[in-house]
């Protein structure tokens, strides 16, 4: 069956903040999710880690306790926007299923980042989106 014009896979981006909201918090923190980690990879990678640690550092900075201090680190500081701290918010307080090996709180909050990320990166605020994650993996400390 061919994909028809109105599809939206004819969309492009950025898209329109309008457009970009109309995304469930879920929607958003799906793409922010895999934004994160790649920026998270790209990272370690360019510290030199050996290869057989690169996953295994990857993985302490992508879990949700990691993301939630991040996030954590955003909200304390003056960097985020209204609107910013509002997809954040939105994407804390959406209803998902917590796996066992997350604290509850954590989880949100990790939630409410990736949503932050997929949202921005929707909007192309791609300088944004890196800006806001070196000031969390640098734990807040501005280079």
């Amino acid at each position: 069956m061919p994909i028809s014009e109105t599809s939206t896979f004819n969309k492009e981006l950025p898209l329109s903040k309008t457009e970009a909201k109309s995304y469930s918090s879920l929607t958003l923190a799906f793409l922010g999710d895999c934004v994160y980690e790649n920026l998270v990879r790209q990272r370690v990678l360019l510290e030199g880690t050996h290869t057989k640690k690169l996953h295994e550092k990857s993985v302490s900075k992508v879990r949700a306790s990691y993301q939630a201090a991040g996030a954590r680190l955003l909200e304390e500081s003056d960097l985020l926007s209204n609107e910013e701290s509002d997809v954040l918010r939105r994407g804390r307080n959406a209803k998902s299923t917590v796996p066992k090996s997350a604290k509850v709180a954590d989880y949100k909050l990790a939630t409410g980042l990736e949503a932050l990320f997929g949202y921005l990166t929707l909007i192309g605020e791609n300088e944004r989106v890196k800006n806001l994650f070196e000031h969390i993996y640098n734990g807040g400390k501005l280079v």
